[in-house]
């Protein structure tokens, strides 16, 4: 065990992990968008958006090996920092990026070249040797084969395309800081390939997709209520996924999602650690005590504790209290969503009066 921020922490089994990770894949991604231009050198239109799927289906393999066979490769740390500190995870994600990156494909897309990968050179490489080679027994079990400095993946060949056109796409055209221990890669984020600006309410369902349906409608009604009211919806990924809700005044400066978080009234949030979560930051409860009277006891409860520094506030070990009140979302919450709707209007009310 270790501490996170003053609590303990208890790693997750790989099973569960990788059951996560393989929960972000997107379920569906359309067979036909338009590219950005920066992918033009890598292969043709077709291609890309072919072997994008093709990757995808690799990566639910991929994690479908990490579930049977993941405790043969992802040891524990001694002194586990997240409940999902495997380093072998973000080895084989940061791996799989300089494979794409740094190889040359063939003109046919059935090779990929590796003349160097930096996470693996030099007197410390960030990957250590005994690892390197974990990685690469494991991406064999996946598929790939290493021969000398090629690499291919004779199942199906177009994996390597869509690994080179992500990858590409994850050095040059993310919007979002890269750092060590991103697992971007693993979650085929396809849609920095777009040239179009993506519709948030098609990124959420694709983040919903695992729920339960009544829950999933239940989420994108929120969304789309609220949006319609005017607040913006911004996407966070720092470790946790956070789709974040807030007014925002009208400003000559650019809104960062993190920006946009901090000021954010309420999100779903997706992390390892608690599952999905409707998460609610409110500041105006006694303004509309007289509603809250009238919610089930349970949430009633759930307001009154308000939100914060667990220590502070509590003197309990870190659960990230600060971040909001954290709801499930799961089939409980169907109970009390006509009171999370009453209690998101009154809090929106009494927020934007003049």
């Amino acid at each position: 065990m270790s501490e996170d921020h003053g609590g303990p922490v208890t790693l997750k089994p790989i099973g569960e992990v990788a059951q996560y990770l393989k929960n972000l894949i997107p379920a569906d991604i359309p067979g036909s968008y338009t590219l950005k231009p920066a992918l033009e050198n890598v292969a043709s239109a077709d291609n890309i958006r072919n072997g994008v799927l093709a990757f995808r289906d690799f990566l639910y393999l991929m994690c479908d090996r990490l579930i049977s066979d993941g405790h043969l490769y992802a040891k524990p740390p001694k002194k586990p920092k997240t409940v999902d500190d495997y380093p072998f995870i973000p080895y084989v994600a940061n791996l799989l990026v300089e494979m794409g990156y740094h190889g040359i494909l063939s003109d046919n897309g059935g090779t990929l070249l590796i003349n160097e990968l930096p996470s693996c050179a030099g007197p410390k490489p960030k990957i250590p040797p005994s690892s390197q080679a974990e990685c690469l027994r494991f991406l064999t079990l996946s598929g790939f084969v290493f021969t000398g400095k090629k690499v291919t993946y004779p199942a199906d060949p177009g994996v390597l395309t869509g690994l080179k056109a992500l990858a590409v796409a994850e050095i040059e055209l993310r919007t979002t800081r890269r750092y060590w221990g991103d697992k971007n890669m693993l979650r085929c984020d396809y849609r920095l390939l777009k040239a179009e600006d993506p519709d948030m309410l098609d990124v959420l369902k694709d983040f919903l997709h695992p729920l339960p349906e009544e829950v999933q409608t239940f989420a994108l009604k929120l969304h789309q209520r609220y949006t319609y009211m005017g607040m913006i919806c911004s996407m966070r990924v720092l470790g946790d996924i956070n789709f974040a809700y807030a007014f925002i005044s009208k400003s000559k400066k650019a809104m960062s999602p993190t920006d946009i978080y901090s000021l954010s009234l309420w999100q779903f949030s997706i992390s390892m650690k608690y599952g999905y979560c409707l998460v609610m930051r409110p500041k105006k409860a006694d303004k509309y005590a007289d509603i809250i009277a009238q919610f089930p006891l349970s949430l009633q409860e759930l307001i009154a504790k308000g939100y914060g520094c667990d220590r502070k506030l509590r003197n309990e070990p870190c659960q990230h209290g600060c971040q909001g009140i954290r709801i499930p979302l799961d089939d409980s919450i169907l109970a009390i969503s006509r009171d999370i709707e009453t209690w998101l209007d009154s809090e929106i009310s009494h927020t934007t009066k003049k």
